[in-house]
């Protein structure tokens, strides 16, 4: 597989993956925690830099695919976290709890609370095996891979017509 397939190999799987969040979202009604958001972010820039290195960037690509790397490492961070949170292996940030409402009155906290969605970081809304971050870290890491493969290993020789001769 040459560079070019690899970085767009690389994007398609953070778009997939971002795409498949939304639509368990917006059609699923999986309402998403704070983690499940930060996840999504890393995602969004592996698309963004994937897409400027298979156009405008190409003499950049193994800058753009070591930034698309660190991106998919990021988001595999932030799923392993998440996961061992729903897990109860570890605490998660106060954020997952409930927002921070320290300055209203009494009966704005009150009508805040009544109105607001409040959705853990440490509860399981999905589990096939894995969780849905764990699976976020797992697919996320081969993704990383990928980005490193192209950042730095050379590219693969492509085949001449004076090799067959």
């Amino acid at each position: 597989m040459t560079d070019y397939g690899r970085i767009l190999l690389a994007g398609a799987g953070s778009a997939v993956l971002l795409i498949g969040a939304l639509i368990s979202q917006y059609i699923g009604g999986l309402a998403p925690c704070p983690m499940c958001i930060w996840q999504r972010w890393p995602h969004l820039a592996a698309v963004i830099l994937a897409l400027i290195a298979v156009t405008i960037g190409w003499r950049f690509r193994r800058a753009f695919s070591g930034l698309g790397g660190l991106a998919a490492l990021a988001t595999a961070g932030i799923g392993l976290f998440h996961a061992g949170v729903e897990q109860r292996w570890w605490s998660g940030p106060g954020t997952c709890s409930a927002p921070d409402h320290g300055r209203l009155s009494t009966e704005e906290l009150l009508a805040a609370i009544e109105t607001a969605p409040l959705v853990r970081c440490d509860e399981i809304v999905w589990q096939f095996g894995l969780t849905l971050a764990g699976w976020n870290a797992v697919m996320s890491l081969g993704l990383a891979a990928l980005w490193a493969w192209t950042a730095y290993l050379p590219s693969m020789p492509q085949a001449s017509s004076s090799a067959s001769q």
